[in-house]
């Protein structure tokens, strides 16, 4: 049972929490965030961030108060195309102003955002420690495989905090919805989405397999959706192509609250192991996920009532044999010592997961609510 480990913090007024990773990242940590705000109700809740987050997180309720953007710094996160650059030494000369009570680092290993952490001057610094990490106050060691959400439960423990769930839960606004239907429309008929990008391409299923789900749901009477990132632009083209009835591609005309709202309006979500899937299932709209089978074990939603991860069992590199099951995030970034980056999840058959979608359709189509809203009061 995932419990506190540690005493509680006396007389905590202000919680800095490091999480400026990428989009599942930070649904992962949501469960974390939730037990934080239960357990220190009367604190301010601080998100160390990226720009993104302060524009999701603006006027959204949730666990977070307040966004502060950490500069892009190596090991922390990259710049966006059009960000200026910032210094860190004012970063933190700024924040410590701030006086952080607690400071959390649930970043990752440590190795350069315990420092940062450290900097914030914090009367408690908690979090994660690889073996080339400086400690920090109160730690736990950072072991690769492990469910990311239960990861981050185990780092809030160290302050106290005890779980109020298992699952990430994301609220969807009425501004949400509102931009999906303006660019959209109504739905009138079932919708349901694709999502065919990744950021790494060893994460990624063929379009051409994504199509045929599409053909699939199409001849099913569904509206397909094939959302993608203004970078994903053509992988997005490629199933739209190979699709044998039209599909309507949504590329660079949402913001993240939009595909939020466009997700909530879907009967589900077939997608790789990427942050749309994980925002669909923080959202409750029932999910397909094709993930490489490491991915499966930190990543995949727990739940299978209305979620189905299917599993990719491919080990070794495609293109020169070595196993990359021990290596140091396989088939998610560009760390480890194979250098390729051919898809790690080809082996997945269409046949299973248009199964997954059937199962899921017939079994969440009954008990689907109608779609509602939650705004900050």
């Amino acid at each position: 049972m995932i419990g506190k480990v540690r005493d509680l913090v006396g007389d905590v007024e202000r919680i800095a929490v490091l999480r400026a990773n990428a989009l599942g990242d930070f649904i992962f940590a949501l469960p974390a965030l939730d037990a934080l705000r239960a357990c220190y109700p009367a604190a301010e809740l601080v998100l160390l961030g990226a720009p993104w987050h302060e524009r999701l997180l603006r006027d959204r309720p949730g666990p977070v108060d307040r966004v502060l953007v950490v500069p892009p710094a190596p090991g922390i996160r990259t710049a966006g195309p059009d960000e200026e650059p910032d210094s860190m030494d004012r970063f933190l000369a700024d924040a410590r102003r701030e006086r952080f009570d607690l400071a959390i680092q649930m970043h990752g290993g440590g190795a350069n955002s315990n420092p940062l952490v450290t900097g914030l001057g914090a009367r408690v610094t908690a979090g994660l420690r690889a073996e080339d990490a400086p400690p920090l106050d109160r730690w736990l060691r950072y072991v690769y495989y492990q469910p990311e959400i239960t990861r981050y439960l185990e780092v809030v423990s160290l302050v106290g905090a005890s779980p109020t769930g298992l699952v990430p839960r994301l609220a969807v606004t009425d501004t949400d919805l509102a931009e999906a239907r303006a660019v959209l429309g109504e739905p009138d008929r079932p919708r349901a989405a694709l999502h065919p990008g990744a950021s790494d391409p060893r994460r990624r299923w063929p379009p051409e397999r994504f199509a045929e789900v599409a053909d699939h749901l199409t001849d099913q009477g569904y509206e397909v959706l094939v959302t993608g990132t203004p970078e994903e632009r053509d992988v997005v083209e490629r199933v739209v192509a190979a699709a044998r009835l039209p599909l309507r591609p949504v590329v660079g005309e949402l913001s993240l609250g939009g595909l939020i709202g466009c997700y909530r309006d879907c009967q589900v979500v077939v997608a790789n192991d990427t942050g749309p899937v994980h925002v669909a299932a923080a959202i409750d709209t029932p999910t397909v996920g094709v993930f490489w089978v490491g991915n499966l074990i930190n990543c995949a939603v727990p739940l299978r009532a209305r979620h189905r991860p299917i599993a990719s069992w491919t080990i070794h590199c495609p293109e020169c044999g070595i196993d990359c099951s021990r290596d140091i995030y396989p088939a998610r970034s560009g760390g480890g010592t194979c250098p390729h980056r051919s898809s790690f999840v080809t082996d997945v058959p269409v046949v299973e997961v248009v199964e997954a979608v059937t199962d899921l359709i017939r079994d969440t189509g009954r008990t689907r609510q109608p779609t509602a809203s939650r705004t900050a009061s």
